[in-house]
């Protein structure tokens, strides 16, 4: 019997977690975490002054004035939108699609959460009539929106929204009484900086934006959890900031010691962290260039990628190959893929999209998955695309998509 519902699969316990980059840790990074390994307490609940401190210096050189008191670390951003969402109370609005952790904590908490269409162009933050159409329809029904998550370096479809479609959408949100919380976790993996124009919505709305970022994104390995939250400015976030550390600890939401201090490290932004942040940036653009263009050739859809280490990519014209492989909704694409490709294929069914809709979350971390010898030497040669092993998975993968073009038009009707 085909699969209709994804039972078993679900959103959380089996929910895709944020793409590693695949490369080895930053030797720095160790010596820091070794160096308070022997430290075995944690940091008090929001983190420590120089955990707090670090991130403020963080978000200044981005141009956000940040002051520690409106600052708090938690251990991984999941556990920091729980927090807030706990806080704000109210229904939460979400983009289709979105990342896949945003949702369960809304439920989780017994929260509805309402997806709201992006425009074609981006995804991450949604369409500005589309979420008044949205906020009004929920109203009417008798429903509460508070809280709008959004992202402009998009996870899962790792692009950035154009600095006008973002202003329409905050202004929007701003005549509707919405909070906002932008998550950030991908504004430092632009693939190319100086042609993407990228603007936080808490520039654009210094008194209802909350910005999250979780370190995972560019500065720490996914295993190391720690996350930081910038709170507004005015009395309201006083209390929004008051709440959330009543919430952290009740679930005792702490970052270990070892970890802060290599969190504040990576804040700080030495030169060895820079470095190792752009040659990741340009080694995962690379690859996400070579991946975008062999699912295009085959027939399938995908926006080309801006940020991060992820493209999405939808699968409908290739609909025919797929129904020949019993394969009728995202849990057995994703099942299928996953095999084919020998690599994590998360259907769109985890980022909120329809089940209905063919439609997967490639990562590129796993395109350098190999030893510990080839992982590095992606890092220190001029072409890592070039690199046998790196060759290898983008053969694998284009073999994998040219064979379902292949079957596609074969299982085409005559016109």
């Amino acid at each position: 019997m085909r699969r209709t519902e994804p039972e078993g699969h679900g959103p959380v316990r089996f929910g895709p977690p944020l793409p590693e980059d695949g490369l080895p840790v930053l030797p720095e990074l160790s010596a820091v975490l070794t160096a308070a390994a022997s430290r075995g307490d944690h940091e008090p609940v929001g983190g420590g002054p120089a955990l707090r401190e670090a991130a403020c210096g963080y978000w200044d050189r981005r141009g956000l004035h940040c002051d520690p008191g409106r600052v708090a670390a938690g251990p991984g951003a999941p556990a920091l939108l729980l927090a807030l969402t706990a806080a704000l109370g109210g229904d939460v609005l979400v983009p289709r699609p979105c990342a896949a952790w945003w949702v369960p904590y809304a439920r989780l908490l017994g929260r509805p959460a309402f997806h709201v269409p992006t425009p074609p162009e981006s995804g991450g933050v949604p369409d500005p009539y589309a979420l008044l159409e949205t906020v009004r329809r929920v109203r009417a029904e008798g429903g509460d929106p508070r809280l709008l998550v959004l992202s402009v370096a998009d996870d899962p479809t790792g692009t950035v929204a154009p600095p006008e479609l973002l202003h329409e959408t905050v202004e929007a949100a701003q005549g509707e009484g919405l909070h906002l919380v932008s998550d950030e976790t991908w504004r430092d993996t632009l693939h190319d900086p100086h042609d993407t124009v990228l603007l936080s919505p808490a520039e654009m709305l210094p008194d209802r934006v909350t910005v999250v970022t979780d370190l995972a994104g560019a500065l720490l390995p996914p295993g190391w959890p720690a996350a930081a939250v910038r709170f507004p400015a005015g009395e309201d976030a006083d209390g929004l900031h008051a709440r959330v550390l009543d919430v952290l600890t009740a679930l005792d939401a702490r970052v270990a010691a070892p970890i802060a201090a290599a969190a504040a490290y990576a804040l700080r932004e030495p030169e060895a962290v820079t470095a190792r942040v752009a040659t990741t940036v340009r080694l995962h653009a690379r690859l996400a260039a070579a991946a975008h263009a062999a699912v295009v050739a085959a027939g399938a859809l995908a926006r080309p990628p801006q940020a991060g280490r992820h493209l999405y990519v939808d699968l409908a014209p290739l609909r025919p190959a797929l129904t020949a492989h019993d394969v009728g909704d995202a849990q057995e694409l994703e099942d299928f893929l996953t095999a084919r490709l020998e690599m994590p294929a998360p259907g769109g069914h985890r980022f909120g999209d329809e089940l209905e809709a063919p439609r997967v979350r490639l990562s590129t971390g796993a395109l350098v998955a190999g030893s510990d010898k080839e992982r590095a030497e992606c890092l220190t040669s001029p072409t890592p695309v070039e690199l046998p092993h790196v060759q290898r998975s983008l053969i694998q993968l284009k073999s994998a998509f040219d064979d379902l073009r292949d079957e596609a038009q074969r299982w085409e009707p005559p016109r």
